[in-house]
């Protein structure tokens, strides 16, 4: 009588490939159960705590910054310019709409729909983050006294190494004299 070859001669009888293939398989899904639930506490404690979380929007009352001022209030680390302008302000805003500028942009699109009178703008050169006084430029806007950025009553980069206008943070106005911002 002559004898059949295996097909695997590592394999005995009994060995299943396919039960085989199940363990292997049932024994790497629990491995990488068990490194997710291992690593989820270190990736968890990386979360913003919850006065971070407080400080991500802030409610300010306007009432009594008067036409021509602007009040100043810290958001997330960084000064916020909130601006009552003047009519004169925002003709001049207007004016200039069309005018040779670095980061075009129009004074409506820098202002909420029927509160053009307010401009809220981070406070932060665009340059290298200095902070700029206003009423300093040649435009009646800010300047930065760091490098020479010139802004003008819209925020808009007008003069100087500053590649982008003033930023403007996500706000809404929740009353008649409360903003939102953030």
């Amino acid at each position: 009588m002559a004898e059949t070859a295996k097909a695997n001669p590592h394999e005995t009888e009994g060995d299943d490939p396919s039960r085989r293939d199940f363990i292997h398989i049932a024994a790497l899904a629990t491995a990488g159960v068990g490194a997710v639930a291992t690593a989820w506490p270190f990736i968890d404690q990386m979360n913003p705590s919850g006065d971070t979380l407080a400080l991500a929007s802030i409610e300010q009352d306007i009432a009594k910054v008067p036409a021509g001022q602007q009040l100043v209030v810290k958001w997330r680390g960084k000064p916020v310019f909130v601006r009552h302008r003047t009519p004169a302000e925002i003709a001049a805003a207007v004016k200039d709409d069309h005018a040779d500028m670095r980061d075009p942009a129009a004074d409506a699109s820098r202002t909420k729909a029927g509160k053009q009178e307010w401009l809220i703008v981070i406070g932060v050169c665009t340059h290298l983050g200095c902070v700029p006084n206003f009423g300093t430029g040649d435009y009646g806007g800010w300047f930065c006294p760091c490098h020479g950025s010139v802004y003008d009553t819209s925020g808009r980069i007008r003069k100087g190494p500053a590649p982008l206008n003033l930023q403007l943070p996500d706000y809404e106005f929740t009353g008649p004299t409360k903003v939102k911002i953030g």
